[in-house]
């Protein structure tokens, strides 16, 4: 496996694609065989970690099943439907096909009458009710050893949901896991589980 840099702001990335950006200061080593389901869905998010994905919310048409916008776009959302999708887990049709048959038990936050496959899946609050709806929901903790590789989190960010993947990495000094998210800086690797209040924790998966 290629060793991790650490680049500025508390941001790691894979060598593969850094392409030796400036502000590379360190390599962090390598990762051994997955473990377990969470561990794969962790390696998984790790290996789409990329700072040059731009934020983009835009409503997309995409395709239907394993749609997806453009690569070199996306939001917080689609970290996690690009992670689980290298799984070959596709929450797109998932989360479709929950809505159709169970439309009333999801937010109304968007004043939708039915169910929309361009969209649905990337709100974070459809994924949330998903995967609670899924009994993947996990007690909210401030002790970052209850959050393992794989897991999923929901914060409160400026009144809007945000989403991201608990990596298998920690901090320097092993009290926190890293996280990848898209908050608008890319798809990246942060020291950031505490940053914002946190109001959901999921482990969905095998």
């Amino acid at each position: 496996m290629p060793a991790l840099l650490l680049l500025g702001a508390g941001v790691l990335i894979w060598p593969s694609l850094v392409r030796m950006q400036p502000g590379v200061r360190r390599v962090l080593g390598t990762r051994p065989a997955a473990k377990n389901f969470g561990e794969r869905l962790a390696y998984a998010a790790e290996d789409i970690v990329d700072p040059t994905v731009v934020y983009d919310p835009a409503y997309m048409a995409i395709p239907y099943p394993n749609g997806d916008v453009p690569a070199n776009r996306g939001v917080c959302a689609d970290v996690i439907i690009r992670a689980y999708r290298r799984l070959d887990i596709d929450l797109q049709a998932l989360v479709h096909e929950d809505m159709r048959k169970n439309f009333s038990a999801y937010p109304r936050n968007w004043a939708l009458r039915r169910p929309d496959t361009n969209i649905d899946h990337r709100r974070v609050f459809n994924l949330a009710a998903f995967f609670k709806r899924h009994g993947a929901a996990l007690p909210i903790t401030d002790n970052g050893k209850d959050y393992h590789p794989g897991d999923i989190v929901v914060w409160r960010v400026a009144n809007q949901g945000h989403i991201g993947i608990v990596s298998s990495l920690r901090n320097r000094a092993g009290t926190r896991p890293l996280i990848v998210h898209n908050i608008g800086g890319g798809q990246v690797l942060q020291d950031m589980i505490f940053r914002y209040p946190v109001i959901g924790h999921y482990r969905y998966g095998e």
